[in-house]
């Protein structure tokens, strides 16, 4: 067994008020929970992940190539590995998510960005 703390965990702020906490996790699978200011987006981007994003708290809204769907208060979405996509908090309050990754990955995904 492999506890993680939430107060302890490992976290990361790639931008003011967007704060990303990796909780317990694999190689196979990666959990991060993230909290958006109103008004955020991460820039678009894709991955080798299959990624799953929960919506915990508040509105999320997930732009594809393809389209878009808003997500409340546990509304999901399956993102396929390698599709382009953008999460911003459509919201006029502070959002919360779950995304779940497969294959698990860490931060360096963001950190190691030009």
């Amino acid at each position: 067994m492999k506890p993680v703390d939430f107060d302890d965990a490992a976290s990361y702020e790639p931008d003011e008020g967007w704060r990303r906490v990796a909780l317990a996790g694999s190689d196979q699978f990666s959990f991060e929970w993230f909290e958006k200011p109103p008004g955020h987006a991460s820039p678009m981007h894709d991955h080798e992940n299959e990624q799953v994003c929960v919506c915990l708290e508040g509105e999320l809204t997930v732009e594809t190539e393809s389209g878009s769907v808003t997500l409340g208060a546990y509304d999901s979405v399956l993102l396929e590995a390698g599709e382009p996509h953008r999460v911003e908090n459509t919201g006029d309050e502070r959002a919360v998510g779950l995304d779940v990754f497969a294959p698990g990955r860490s931060f360096d995904f963001w950190t190691d960005r030009d």
